[in-house]
């Protein structure tokens, strides 16, 4: 593979669900609802077999919580860590850093935990992070964040076990979203602050976008991300299409597509909807060559990470891609 150096909350809730509310997760002076638990209320009348996730860590997993990764000024954001607990001396592991959903204006980074610990048991090193919502800091202050995560990571590959050359940068929904712009920017330092002050790279070798829209400027898009007074994406550009146009041009991942992209696994729930702008985008990479892959995972709802029975199979189907993509064997 090639590697690259380089809200409404109503509408947010419809976007996306997440899980248990951290007190390191939000910002003062916001109550952050937008729980697994208040999700699953809805998604049982149309699913009435699933269940949530569970988030108890086995005994072959190794979990370190509310690490800082960032600090600005007095505000820190933290991370979970997940490891394999039987890891090969001397044989470093890959790295995942996972961006939760949640219309880029709630959500916790624990919605990923059950996702996260499933890659842990394969043998891979996972972080489920926090980074700024919306109504704390808009667009691209996300992107700043998870760059910065994954710096972090990189700078502590030594002391946790993980392979500084192979990391991932994954995301749910809005966090799929997030976490494209995040791996299709590699080395564009617009959207990294810290390369002026670090000579470490922030660059992600993969992208895994777990049901998370590519284009904000098309029609489709726009038919659900721009209602006025309704728009969480309206929220995080700070104004709508037509008031923020290069914003909603600027922020879709398929803009970046070029010859150093890393590969990407496209990980889609049954509901067309969330996946506009992938087709387009998987086309613009098979143009330089670049892996792409699609997997649609039937009957399901858009978030399905957060319910059995299908963490299991989300799951195996990012193992097996990260597996392929980089000749990793646990």
């Amino acid at each position: 593979m090639k590697y690259s150096h380089r809200i409404v909350f109503i509408l947010s809730a419809w976007l996306c669900g997440c899980s248990t509310p951290s007190p390191h997760s939000q910002s003062p002076h916001y109550e952050n609802t937008y729980t697994a638990e208040n999700r699953f209320a809805q998604d049982v009348k149309s699913f009435p077999n699933i269940s949530v996730a569970s988030r108890s860590v086995p005994p072959d997993v190794i979990e370190t919580k509310d690490i800082t990764y960032v600090r600005y000024g007095k505000r820190e954001l933290q991370l979970d860590l997940y490891r394999p607990a039987n890891a090969q001396t001397g044989k470093p592991a890959p790295g995942i850093v996972f961006v939760h959903c949640g219309g880029w204006n709630s959500g916790f980074r624990t919605h990923l935990t059950p996702v996260a610990i499933e890659l842990a048991k394969a043998g891979y090193v996972t972080a489920t992070i926090t980074y700024r919502l919306a109504h704390e800091a808009q667009y691209p202050a996300a992107i700043h964040d998870v760059k910065a995560a994954i710096r972090w990571m990189r700078t502590h590959a030594a002391e946790y076990g993980i392979d500084p050359y192979m990391i991932a940068v994954g995301g749910s929904s809005a966090g799929g979203q997030i976490a494209s712009l995040t791996g299709m920017t590699n080395d564009l330092n617009r959207f990294d602050p810290q390369a002026s002050e670090s000579e470490v790279s922030s660059a992600a070798q993969l992208i895994l976008n777990i049901d998370g829209l590519s284009d904000f400027t098309s029609q489709q898009a726009r038919k659900f991300e721009d209602v006025p007074g309704k728009s969480a994406a309206a929220i995080w550009f700070g104004g709508n299409y037509l008031d923020k146009r290069d914003l909603w041009h600027e922020a879709s991942p398929t803009y970046y597509v070029g010859e150093t992209s890393p590969p990407i696994l496209f990980l889609n729930s049954a509901q067309e909807r969330f996946h506009v702008g992938r087709d387009e985008m998987v086309a613009k990479m098979k143009i330089y060559g670049i892996t792409s892959k699609v997997v649609t995972l039937p009957n399901t709802p858009h978030t399905f990470w957060l319910y059995e029975p299908w963490v299991k199979p989300a799951a195996s189907e990012i193992i097996q891609f990260l597996n392929e993509q980089f000749h990793y064997r646990p």
